[in-house]
């Protein structure tokens, strides 16, 4: 038994790294799905089938507990997972929730009344799928008011990145950023909503300039899962040892994914 980390491909990564640090003695099952990456560009039908196959296979590894390292997951599938396919014992997160608390200032289980927050101006440059569930606002509107999200849908840079083709993916998140600010000249925060755009932070930061606060979601989810888990010790689970799987090709992801992470990790067939 593990705790479970699913992503659509590699972008967990980012997730994975930060946690590991986090929680050093801590085992995890990352699984990639690779074969059928990017999440991005589906349909939300698609997105909730694949995703449900996917923690589905989580589960049978022992992982009662799966973080959706996965915005379009997180976003398009998991309200829906959660109003009556999850069963009492097992546990999915997505990745929505630190972001939300980090952004407003305050706790997932404070349910006051929406309240005004000093952070006004929003960009939330996201996957297509992830921006067309409006998700992130819905969740933001419960609990802030007064803030203005512009979102901007950030086609093909997931796709680069899975490609390692990062001047590619370099050149497409500063044409985003020029498509942001033409309809939010001065934001003052932007969130990163895709869990591959850490790798993509820098790039993001000098497109938007040193004012702008730039929120992603790594550290924040491993504080959050940390948090979690002194809560519910029992969701550690009694495994030893960490598992990479893949519905892709082994030997590519795995060269992908020492890349990204500049240290061995070999992927296992799922």
């Amino acid at each position: 038994m593990a705790v479970g980390i699913f992503d659509s491909g590699l972008g967990g990564l980012t997730v994975l790294d930060a946690v590991s640090k986090r929680l050093p003695d801590v085992p995890f099952v990352y699984y990639g799905d690779n074969a059928h990456a990017p999440y991005g560009v589906r349909d939300a039908d698609d997105v909730y089938n694949l995703t449900t196959q996917a923690v589905e296979r989580m589960w049978a590894e022992g992982c009662d507990l799966v973080i959706l390292a996965c915005n379009t997951a997180s976003a398009a599938a998991l309200r829906r997972m959660q109003e009556g396919w999850i069963p009492e014992n097992k546990r999915v997160l997505g990745v929505f929730v630190p972001l939300i608390e980090a952004l407003t200032e305050r706790k997932w289980g404070d349910n006051s009344p929406p309240r005004e927050v000093e952070v006004q101006h929003v960009a939330l440059f996201a996957t297509p799928a992830t921006v067309a569930s409006r998700a992130f606002q819905r969740e933001l509107a419960f609990r802030a008011i007064g803030v203005d999200v512009e979102a901007q849908a950030c086609g093909g840079v997931v796709d680069a990145i899975e490609d390692g083709d990062m001047i590619l993916a370099d050149a497409l998140v500063r044409s985003h950023v020029d498509a942001l600010k033409r309809k939010m000249p001065n934001p003052q925060a932007a969130i990163l909503g895709c869990t591959h755009y850490p790798l993509m932070h820098d790039q993001f930061q000098d497109a938007l300039g040193a004012d702008v606060k730039v929120y992603s979601q790594a550290n924040l989810v491993a504080e959050s899962l940390a948090d979690y888990l002194t809560r519910h010790p029992a969701m550690i689970g009694s495994g030893t040892e960490s598992k990479f799987l893949t519905s892709g090709n082994p030997a590519t992801v795995s060269t992908r994914a020492t890349q990204f992470l500049r240290r061995e990790i070999k992927f296992q067939a799922a």
